[in-house]
């Protein structure tokens, strides 16, 4: 039986060796890997879901899981158009920054004799909420590696 303080000692040893075994990585190959790393703290990736959440700072937020990857707003109504109002679901699908790994489902409805109803949300209003999100998560990604 081993002593604790061999053991110790052993362990010491082995992670300095480990250490040592870094393949020649340069250090922007060594940032890359350390902002990847950052990624998957929560569930998903960090820089989406950042991204998401600025992105959808102006609307009340009734659900964000950062686990499940899911943000859900609850109607937000815009001063300039009061018969109008919309909710925003987020889902992040994905640990990596993929432009596939965001999806956004726009809800709309209009104010119809003191009645709000289900009203149909333009065709790209979810393709460029996504592509805002995506950008600003990789302007995150870059400050990460430069910073």
């Amino acid at each position: 039986m081993t002593s604790r303080p061999v053991r110790t000692a052993i362990a010491i040893a082995l992670v300095a060796m480990l250490a040592g075994c870094g393949g020649g990585k340069n250090k922007a190959q060594f940032a890359s890997d350390l902002a990847a790393a950052k990624t998957t703290q929560i569930g998903v990736n960090t820089y989406l879901w950042k991204a998401s959440l600025d992105t959808l700072s102006f609307m009340p937020l009734l659900q964000a899981d950062s686990n499940g990857g899911v943000i859900v707003t609850d109607w937000y109504v815009n001063p300039n158009q009061p018969a109008e109002r919309m909710k925003m679901t987020v889902t992040i699908l994905d640990s990596d920054l993929r432009a596939d790994a965001v999806r956004v489902a726009p809800q709309r409805q209009v104010l119809s004799n003191g009645q709000w109803v289900d009203s149909p949300v333009q065709a790209a209003t979810a393709q460029k909420l996504e592509d805002i999100i995506l950008t600003k998560a990789r302007d995150l990604r870059r400050a990460t590696i430069a910073g």
